[in-house]
């Protein structure tokens, strides 16, 4: 069964969530969140997945601390939050896992949510950081995604640090990168020497290509092994069940990718 590269993407996201664990993901992220739905579906059922986006939707959402200790509450438990409960959490180790990504990424785990080029007269504008910079200090595992690869998104030095990958020895910093996923490969993040290291190239794609479009240097083992491809099951599963559940606050992803649509109302409820 072929796929598309939006569909590998994401099923490279949903390998590097665990179980049990609380997962989260900002707002804008249609990618993460399928991942996380695709995890909660196959290998990791009791994650508790605690979605941005659905704020949007849901300016009241219901939360349940995700430590409860009662499994019916974990089992597939798909919350929304207030961001500043979300925060709250955060600070307090409730949250193990989030994702985030950036307009620029470096080698040293720094990522820019701000602008290009000179910041008083930049060559573009990005959305910015909102909590990032806070999450990113706080969050144990971090995880990095950027569709496009290129020199121009993974880059030797942010132009602008929204959000620092490292901090000095005195500072206390429970959080930070752990890992960084695109559409040619995964790369792990040493937090000790600030640095990636290619872990697998995706299938269609070489150890050179990642080097020819990568902006940073990084370290790799002499082989280099292939990322591996997502079964028939798992592409059926996100194509029929996951994908069309973000079609109400994802309309032109979830088109574009699963050809799904939102569901029309009602008109009698």
């Amino acid at each position: 069964m072929s796929w598309t590269i939006d569909e590998w993407f994401v099923i490279a996201l949903a390998r590097t969530i665990r179980p049990r664990e609380t997962v989260f993901h900002g707002f804008g992220s249609p990618c993460a969140q399928v991942a996380m739905h695709v995890a909660r579906h196959t290998h990791a059922p009791d994650i508790v997945l605690v979605e941005g986006a659905m704020y949007a939707i849901n300016p009241d959402p219901p939360f349940i601390p995700p430590t409860s200790n009662d499994a019916s509450l974990r089992q597939g438990a798909v919350y929304s939050m207030r961001f500043e409960e979300f925060f709250d959490a955060a600070i307090r180790g409730d949250v193990d896992r989030m994702f985030l990504s950036g307009g620029q990424i470096d080698g040293e785990g720094n990522i820019n949510l701000v602008s290009v080029g000179d910041y008083d007269h930049p060559k573009a504008r990005f959305p910015g950081s909102f909590g990032s910079a806070y999450l990113y200090y706080v969050v144990p595992k971090v995880i990095l995604f950027r569709v496009e690869h290129s020199r121009r998104t993974l880059v030797p030095k942010v132009d602008f640090i929204s959000a620092p990958g490292g901090s000095a020895e005195n500072v206390f910093r429970p959080g930070g990168p752990i890992a960084l996923v695109t559409s040619r490969c995964l790369f792990d993040f040493d937090r000790s020497c600030r640095r990636f290291r290619l872990k697998s190239v995706h299938p269609g794609h070489s150890v050179a290509e990642v080097v020819e479009h990568t902006g940073f240097d990084f370290d790799r083992p002499e082989d280099v092994p292939v990322t591996p491809a997502p079964s028939a099951e798992t592409l059926r599963l996100m194509r029929g069940t996951v994908g069309p559940m973000l079609a109400e606050v994802y309309p032109q992803f979830a088109k574009s990718v699963f050809g799904a649509t939102a569901s029309a109302p009602n008109p009698t409820s």
